[in-house]
């Protein structure tokens, strides 16, 4: 996919991290939502907001791994954001009133476009491979990386000043 054009400010690699091989990952699963390209919110705030519904669909060899989760719980759920670009240093996002580096947003954008939704398990079918969730800012169709337990005395970060 060739890189779409910078916006003023924007500065892009002149290569796309997409042409190099330094690892593999492999998918688990697909998150199923109602959004779809012009039509996702920015984040889960807004997806809460929207409602529809949400799920993680695990694959069959991967099921196994979802034993321990239980309904209610808060998970961590990790993926890849399969159409974002991935050469941009400088993003000059719209709503933003100057351009700031990659690594200080939350865009889709990124030499590795993986993304992080801390959301909560409504319901579980661990046979089926279904985690109905209680909210998703993805594509319908985007790709799982990994699930991991959201732990309130391992993952709040300590006291400071906050933006």
């Amino acid at each position: 996919m060739p890189p779409d054009t910078p916006r003023p400010g924007e500065v892009a690699r002149p290569w796309t991290p997409a042409d190099r091989a330094d690892a593999t990952l492999t998918f688990i699963g697909r998150l199923r939502s109602p959004w779809r390209k012009g039509d996702c919110p920015r984040n889960l705030r807004q997806a809460r907001d929207r409602g529809g519904a949400f799920s993680a669909q695990i694959d069959p060899e991967w099921r196994p791994a979802l034993a321990g989760l239980a309904e209610g719980d808060a998970v961590i759920v990790l993926y890849w954001m399969d159409g974002a670009r991935r050469d941009l240093l400088v993003q000059a996002p719209a709503h933003r009133p100057d351009p700031a580096g990659t690594f200080a947003l939350r865009s889709p954008a990124r030499p590795n476009p993986i993304a992080l939704a801390v959301t909560r398990i409504v319901a579980i079918d661990a046979s089926a491979g279904v985690l109905t969730l209680d909210a998703i800012d993805a594509f319908d169709g985007t790709p799982i990386l990994d699930i991991k337990p959201w732990l309130p005395g391992v993952d709040i970060p300590p006291e400071g000043t906050a933006r």
